[in-house]
């Protein structure tokens, strides 16, 4: 056999490829291409009931906002609808949610029982499909649910996310 045992066992890039040392790729688990902010993935097939967007990621040491927009499309002129766009804002300690249709940006609800997210730490958010809403948890406690303002839930098929955070994973 040919080379030390390190040099048997350490990774190697073969084709573009990272191999481990049993010689099978190491492939991420997520469909999106890299993870840099801001951010812009498309939905396989959109969106439907019983169907979850898990958003993880690190908030930046002194934030102002962060964003995470589900859209149908990624049109900038004219702009896609925007089924939900939710926003956390540090200064108000606030993570609003609203929705843009033809255009028209809707009523901006804010209530929440508590401010989920911590400067420098990391967070879970996952946003359930359900018929008539979309329930939103962070690390893993229900926080609120926003009733859908677009028909058709399959046309949602853009996840664009921007802002103070780093992420870390998408499914």
């Amino acid at each position: 056999m040919a080379g030390t045992v390190a040099e048997r066992d350490a990774p190697k890039i073969e084709d573009g490829h990272l191999n481990n040392s049993l010689g099978s790729p190491v492939q991420a688990d997520v469909y999106f291409p890299r993870l840099i902010v801001p951010f812009c993935g498309h939905i396989k097939g959109g969106m439907r009931p019983g169907k979850k967007i898990l958003v993880m990621g690190i908030v930046d040491l002194n934030p102002e906002s962060f964003g995470i927009s589900l859209t149908c499309g990624e049109s900038e002129d004219p702009p896609a609808d925007v089924a939900i766009e939710l926003k956390a804002v540090f200064t108000e300690r606030q993570f609003v949610r609203n929705s843009c249709v033809a255009g028209e940006w809707g009523e901006e609800q804010s209530s929440i029982p508590y401010f989920p997210f911590i400067p420098d730490q990391p967070f879970r958010v996952e946003i359930l499909c359900e018929h008539p809403r979309f329930r939103i948890f962070v690390d893993g406690h229900q926080l609120f649910d926003f009733y859908h303002r677009i028909e058709t839930l399959s046309a949602i098929d853009t996840i664009k996310i921007n802002g103070d955070l780093q992420l870390t994973k998408l499914g």
